[in-house]
């Protein structure tokens, strides 16, 4: 879904609207003290904003449950503003969710519901308290139930796959990690070896022909034909299939996307693992690099090394490497 797509509103959530670029908004820390010169630096406590716990379903819904700090006034039309942050064209959308009060929580407890029916475009969305009359104020992450994301099977009647993670950023407060996408091959496990990575998969809205092929995109050569390896549909389920990548064929790029195609003629599908409860898999799916044996040219070329990664959007990769003798 493009930025500029208007959705339907639903009874749940408000309309899905283009915003221009956002301007500084307050955190959910408080603003910080600024010492004189030769000022002694004093110990401040730090103040606790709103905070907001997570539950996911296994749906793609999220529910937050905003817990408001000791007296904090918000106007009986609160809201919630899910934010997403601007794409190279600068532009982003908003969604508004409203705020009521929750009879079993604790005071100052308010709940919003975004259901799986309401679309996100794929990105990372900010997440915000919008007490009435004022201005958004950034929500920090509370506790995050998302039990009902781990390997998680999307219905097969719908026509579209809507993932949201929430998760806490490197400053300290809540955004949520969408993605939308049908079909949609699941990574599975992958197995490295020698010379080579053994991939198992899903594939969710269509199946897997006999004539399928793994795909191996240069990220940064379009205009070079992709790489092409065998995929071997499973004889019991012909949604889970396998693929075995061979290093050597990729010796000519550094990096290279996966996508599967499958069918002659069918549409090309990336390969990612968005259907658990990890929202930025680079730095904790990690694999060893395995030696790349290439035919070396007189005059020696440097040694590679090659090895699958998770890019910043949960998306399968390679990555070859270049290594002086």
């Amino acid at each position: 879904m493009s930025g500029t797509t208007t959705e339907t509103p639903t009874n749940a959530a408000e309309t899905t609207t283009p915003a221009s670029p956002p301007a500084p908004l307050p955190t959910a820390a408080g603003e910080q003290h600024h010492q004189n010169a030769g000022e002694p630096v004093r110990a401040q406590p730090a103040e606790r904003g709103p905070t907001a716990d997570c539950t996911a379903d296994s749906a793609g819904g999220l529910t937050f449950d905003v817990r408001l700090p000791a007296g904090a006034s918000h106007g009986a039309d609160a809201g919630l503003l899910l934010r997403r942050r601007p794409g190279p064209s600068g532009e982003t959308e908003e969604v508004r969710l409203p705020l009521a009060p929750v009879q079993e929580a604790a005071d100052g407890t308010l709940r919003a519901a975004l259901p799986s029916t309401v679309r996100l475009s794929e990105g990372r969305w900010n997440v915000f308290l919008l007490p009435a009359g004022q201005q958004p104020r950034r929500l920090a992450p509370g506790i995050n139930d998302l039990r009902s994301l781990v390997d998680r099977a999307p219905h097969e009647s719908r026509t579209w796959l809507g993932v949201r993670i929430p998760y806490a950023t490197k400053h300290g407060n809540l955004s949520v990690r969408s993605w939308m996408r049908w079909p949609h091959a699941e990574a599975g496990a992958l197995c490295v070896h020698d010379g080579g990575l053994e991939l198992a998969g899903r594939l969710y809205g269509a199946e897997v022909k006999p004539t399928a092929r793994l795909e191996a995109r240069p990220r940064r050569g379009e205009a070079t034909a992709p790489v092409l390896f065998e995929v071997a549909p499973s004889a019991a389920d012909p949604q889970e299939f396998t693929a075995t990548l061979a290093y050597p064929a990729l010796a000519e790029h550094r990096l290279w996307d996966l996508w599967l195609r499958p069918d002659d003629g069918a549409e090309a599908v990336r390969v990612a693992r968005i259907l658990d409860d990890v929202a930025d898999k680079k730095r904790i799916f990690t694999y060893p690099a395995q030696a790349v044996e290439v035919t070396a040219a007189a005059g020696g070329e440097p040694a590679l090394t090659a090895k699958p990664y998770y890019t910043l959007n949960n998306d399968l990769a390679v990555r070859i490497d270049r290594t002086a003798l």
